[in-house]
This record gives C-alpha cells, structure tokens and sequence, in this order.
C-alpha cells in the first residue's frame, strides 16, 4: 500500500470510494458525504495537501482530507471525510490514512485536527474529547463524538470549532 495526496486524475476514483463507504441499502442515492467532497473542493478552505489517497496496486482504495476550520480566531483543521472501500476494511488502510494525514498536518505546522467520529477508533491515533481541550463543537449533541488532536505547533486555545463552509449546508 502507498498513500500519496490526490492528483487530478485520482477525483472520481475517490468519488466512489467515498460512495462505496459510506453507502447504505436504506437510501439509495449517493451518500452526503459524496456532495461535500465535491464541495469542498471549490471550498476556501481546501487544503490539496491534506487530500491523500491509499493505492493498492495502482487502484485507489481509500481516502482522507483535512480541511480548514478555525476555532474562534485560530486555525485548525476539520478532518473528514476518512473513507476506506469495504472489501479493503481490516488490511489497515484507515490506519495508514490517518498516520499518514496527522504527520502531513503536523509537518505543515498545523496545531490542532478535529473529528466527528467514533471514539473507541480514534482514540488510538491521540484523539480526545474536542471539550478536554476547551474546544466546543458547532452542535452540542455531538456530545463525546467531537474530538481533538493537538499537534507539535498546539498552543493552547479554547472556543468553538467552525469547520469550512460547506459542513455548513449538511
């Protein structure tokens, strides 16, 4: 497995990855997180850097990125979506994704990586409860689902998180 950022040529590939992982036989047309992609894209807040793909054996089979966020005034990172086709789950593509996109991020001087997500997964790549840090989420329910982690450049900051526009029109 190689994990690389995203080209040009790479788009639709990573447009079904992210159709195929988040897919569900209740709904039919392609999940949400297909259109936010394609959103971000054409978002201020894309950072092409932080777009990096899992190849095995020249096909795409997994994606990551990060996006701007701010929280109040400081910058940080909104992470996700993390897609990783089905028939590639346990072969540690996901794993791989997130070392790789957390050291790009922390290389880049980034100082924080926020997430919805589930805890018992993230967990084990540094992440915390976002309100251990002082770091609120756009929507209290989000509740323990909301994470933070700090990287090299982290000076500690609180407020609430604002993840790049399109997060918005979800």
């Amino acid at each position: 497995m190689f994990v690389r950022p995203e080209r040009p040529e790479d788009v639709e590939a990573v447009h079904d990855v992210v159709g195929f992982a988040f897919a569900s036989a209740e709904k039919p047309e392609p999940p949400i997180e297909v259109a936010l992609l394609k959103e971000l894209r054409g978002d201020a807040g894309w950072l092409p850097k932080l777009s990096l793909v899992a190849v095995i054996a020249g096909e795409v089979v997994g994606h990551v990125v990060c996006t701007r966020g701010r929280v109040d005034d400081s910058p940080a990172l909104g992470l996700g979506p993390l897609a990783v086709r089905p028939c590639r789950h346990q072969q540690g593509v996901g794993k791989a994704l997130m070392h790789v996109v957390l050291g790009a991020a922390d290389a880049l001087d980034e100082p924080l990586v926020v997430l919805l997500g589930d805890p018992g997964y993230y967990h084990r790549y540094g992440f915390v409860t976002a309100s251990e840090l002082g770091i609120y989420s756009p929507d209290p329910a989000w509740g323990r689902y909301f994470q933070a982690r700090p990287l090299s450049a982290y000076q500690p900051i609180a407020g609430k998180f604002a993840y790049a526009e399109p997060f918005d029109r979800l």
